[in-house]
């Protein structure tokens, strides 16, 4: 939020840009102040900070000063971020709601593209001459690498996920150059998966790794998807980091899925023709 408020400075009235620096001065402050202090303290009238609320989106000052605590207060630890104790429900849906669109968002504006080319172009290679492709994550991180795997067999490709360590220590030892293998972590510390990338490494495998910039596990990646966040995943359970990973999985399964070509197609109206008979069976 506080990153949306500052791009549209620019674009605003010279008055309304008074309010958006108080904002990102002390967002704090500005989250709890009433409108005439805020007014005095922007040099503006009463009108312009709720002109200025309106501008960058919001339905007024109360809307908007609802979800800028919720972008910088503390959270509850071990729960999440932007909620506090006594929030009602309607609360939470947007606090958590925002939270996590404010990310996407980021990333959205952060990727780099030359990277995700880079990662599609490596899987595909990998798809087309039939060589291995696996996805290792542990905890919440072995979820994702489930649903990547989920994602690419459809594709038609050898696709496999580990969230076991001895395992994927195993299978990093028996792949080989042109094989793929993907990582995901959070917070990328997992002793595990920095022993399964440095085997895939030594083997010719090409790593992607999906991780925050700077997390250890980027020193095994020869292609980084770095997926950074403001949750600290020490402080609280692992959502927006996990919709994010999520996220960056089906980008390169589009991406992949439109460099592997048209003859993906038919078995795709296959797969879908054979899960509608079972969805749909009739009973006798």
């Amino acid at each position: 939020m506080l990153d949306r408020i500052k791009a549209s400075i620019p674009a605003l009235p010279p008055a309304e840009q008074r309010v958006a620096k108080l904002v990102l001065a002390d967002p704090r402050s500005f989250a709890s102040l009433p409108v005439a202090e805020l007014a005095e303290r922007a040099h503006v009238s009463k009108p312009t900070v709720v002109r200025f609320c309106r501008s960058v989106g919001y339905d007024g000052l109360a809307d908007f000063k609802l979800k800028l605590a919720g972008s910088v207060n503390e959270g509850v630890p071990f729960v999440h971020r932007s909620v506090d104790l006594d929030d009602k429900p309607s609360d939470i849906i947007v606090k958590v709601i925002d939270n996590t669109v404010s990310a996407l968002l980021k990333f959205r504006n952060d990727a780099a593209d030359h990277t995700f080319d880079r990662a599609m172009t490596a899987l595909a290679e990998a798809g087309k001459n039939g060589r291995r492709i696996e996805f290792y994550g542990v905890g919440n991180s072995g979820i994702v690498a489930q649903d990547a795997q989920h994602k690419f067999f459809r594709l038609g490709v050898n696709a496999v996920a580990y969230s076991d360590g001895h395992v994927q220590v195993m299978s990093a030892t028996m792949l080989q150059p042109g094989d793929c293998l993907v990582i995901i972590s959070n917070s990328g510390r997992s002793r595990d998966l920095l022993d399964a990338a440095e085997i895939a490494r030594k083997k010719g495998a090409t790593t992607i790794v999906i991780t925050a910039s700077g997390s250890p596990l980027t020193q095994h990646a020869q292609i980084l998807l770095a997926a950074d966040h403001p949750e600290d995943y020490d402080r609280y359970s692992p959502m927006v980091s996990r919709l994010l990973h999520l996220m960056i999985i089906d980008i390169l399964t589009t991406g992949v899925a439109l460099r592997l070509g048209e003859h993906l197609r038919p078995m795709l109206q296959e797969i879908k023709r054979n899960l509608r008979a079972k969805r749909y069976a009739h009973s006798e």
